[in-house]
C-alpha cells in the first residue's frame, strides 16, 4: 500500500505481521520522505543497524517491548517517540507476549538516493 494523494489513515490498519520475520508496510514514499510500518510478532526484532544519511523516527502505535539505540535497551510503550539521528546504531525488539506495531518515518527517503 502507498499513499498517492495526502489522505488521513489509521496507520495499524495497514499491518501486515508474518510469523518468519518482522512485517515491513511502506505507506508513503517520495524523495523526501518514507512512511512506513514495521510489524512485530512475539520475540521478533528488527536487529540494530543504521542509516548513514537518513534520519529515522518511530512512533510506537501499539504493544511493548525495547527500543535498542547506540548499546543501550530502553523499553517501549504507545505514544512513545524515538529519533535515530543518520549514523546512529539503533532497532527494536519485542519482547512481550503480543504484537507489537510502530509508525516508522526515514528523511530523506531512499529514492533521494538513486
Amino acid at each position: 500500500m502507498s499513499i498517492e494523494h495526502p489522505a488521513p489513515i489509521q496507520p495499524a490498519a495497514h499491518a501486515q505481521f508474518s510469523s518468519s520475520k518482522m512485517g515491513k508496510v511502506t505507506l508513503y514514499t517520495s524523495e523526501h520522505l518514507l512512511v512506513g510500518l514495521n510489524c512485530f510478532e512475539p520475540g521478533q526484532e528488527h536487529a540494530l543497524h543504521g542509516h548513514a544519511n537518513m534520519d529515522k523516527v518511530y512512533s510506537v502505535i501499539e504493544g511493548h517491548g525495547m527500543f535498542l539505540l547506540e548499546g543501550r535497551q530502553t523499553p517501549l510503550e504507545p505514544g512513545m517517540l524515538l529519533v535515530a539521528p543518520a549514523g546512529v546504531p539503533h532497532g527494536i525488539r519485542n519482547t512481550s507476549d503480543a504484537r507489537l506495531t510502530v509508525l516508522a518515518v526515514l528523511a530523506p527517503g531512499p529514492q533521494s538516493r538513486n
